[in-house]
């Protein structure tokens, strides 16, 4: 058993090695252990730690036993001395490889949820960088927009000032063409007026030659 156990502890504290150190050999430690605790794995590590936890309480039991019988005896005979070492070995070498062991696998539960931590703050940061490029995107495009809207502003003044304009030059030209249509009413009924003494004019001397021509004509007989 102690030929069993001298090599376990020796691989465990190896592994607590690779741990404790950050190189390429550990990450693919972490991935074996990720492996083992997979499907059926846990519960035959955890039989085999039952089964050397039994054996190491049998062991202990054999020592009081033998602790009793020096107590009961006053002395222990060579034999018994050798056993009690032999059981104290065992029990300290099956202790020490059960700790060894709940420390791999705190250390390995460490480490995963450190980098599970790790890629999580990764992820926040990148979210938040993100935010703040989207953030001082939008503070661009605000200003932007502003700037349009601080033009359009100014464009529309230029507008309702030109519009202006428009109206009141619309308004004389309107002024204008009503002062021309009555000039112009007036103009054709001064024509009219002209016509109608031009027709009277005519008439009157289309009389006068009626007359001359009449009286001629009486002189002549």
């Amino acid at each position: 058993m102690i030929q069993l156990l001298f090599p376990l502890i020796f691989a465990e504290m190896a592994l607590i090695v690779i741990f404790v150190f950050k190189t390429p050999l550990r990450k693919l430690v972490i991935m074996g252990l990720d492996r083992v605790k997979r499907g059926r794995a846990p519960l035959i590590v955890k039989t085999v730690g039952g089964t050397l936890f039994v054996l190491m309480m049998s062991t202990v039991y054999n020592l009081t036993a033998i602790q009793k019988r020096r107590i009961d005896d006053g002395e222990l005979n060579p034999t018994d001395q050798v056993l009690l070492a032999g059981h104290l070995l065992e029990a300290s070498l099956m202790g020490f490889s059960l700790f060894l062991a709940f420390m791999i696998d705190r250390l390995h539960h460490y480490i995963r949820e450190l980098r599970m931590r790790r890629k999580s703050m990764e992820a926040a940061k990148k979210q938040n960088q993100g935010f703040e490029d989207g953030k001082n995107a939008g503070a661009k495009e605000i200003k932007a927009l502003e700037e349009e809207m601080t033009a359009l502003k100014v464009k529309i003044s230029q507008l309702e000032s030109e519009l202006e304009v428009k109206t009141k030059e619309a308004s004389s030209a309107e002024a204008n063409a009503i002062a021309l249509k009555k000039q112009s009413e007036d103009f054709l009924m001064e024509y009219d007026r002209l016509l109608e003494d031009n027709q009277n004019l005519q008439s009157q001397l289309q009389s006068l030659d009626r007359r001359l021509s009449r009286s001629d004509s009486k002189k002549y007989t």
